[in-house]
């Protein structure tokens, strides 16, 4: 089944999913048509299987910097930021292209998006708790200001992958969003 989903992700990387096929993702992994049907009813059911993959990579990636945000004593409010925002660009930028695929072009089901959505829950939590015990931090509602920050970085490292400039580096995009952030979280008024 693993080969299967590797095979998939390798197809999807260079068709896009349109033309990811079935007898190509078969192909790809060297089982026959009725082996991978055997496994997935559908191409759908093995799209749905490698972007979970590519959720749990995020959650193993995420969970320990959620963790450290509620240590004592707590990261700085730019260190905290500087390594969420590393964090997700390494995630984004292992495999750009398959991401779009995954997250642009790709159909997301119900079951997948409320899973989305819950690690969107927990991850704004952890970092709602910890913008409410940091002294630095400025801003009136916690559990508003974690979500934007969230939602901020996931877009901004989402599209700097899958869209990269070529004339501006990403660690440039990374500082100016960790800058940006910052001072939207520490500046009384804002």
């Amino acid at each position: 089944m693993a080969a299967i989903v590797e095979a998939a992700a390798q197809v999807f990387e260079r068709h896009g999913y349109a033309a990811g096929t079935t007898n190509r993702i078969a192909q790809r992994a060297g089982v026959s048509i009725g082996s991978l049907y055997q496994y997935f009813p559908n191409k759908d059911a093995i799209l749905v299987a490698l972007i979970e993959r590519h959720v749990e990579e995020g959650e193993s990636a995420l969970a320990p910097l959620m963790t450290q945000l509620g240590e004592r004593p707590s990261p700085p409010v730019g260190e905290a930021l500087e390594r969420i925002v590393q964090s997700m660009l390494e995630l984004h930028s292992k495999r750009p292209t398959l991401h779009r695929v995954l997250f642009e072009e790709a159909p997301r089901p119900p079951r997948l998006r409320a899973r989305l959505e819950r690690i969107f829950e927990r991850a704004s939590a952890a970092l709602a708790d910890y913008l409410a015990s940091s002294s630095e931090v400025a801003v009136a509602d916690p559990r508003l200001a974690a979500e934007v920050v969230i939602q901020s970085i996931e877009a901004i490292t989402h599209g700097l992958v899958i869209h990269p400039r070529a004339q501006i580096a990403p660690e440039a995009y990374a500082r100016e969003t960790v800058t940006m952030l910052e001072r939207y979280l520490t500046r009384p008024g804002v």
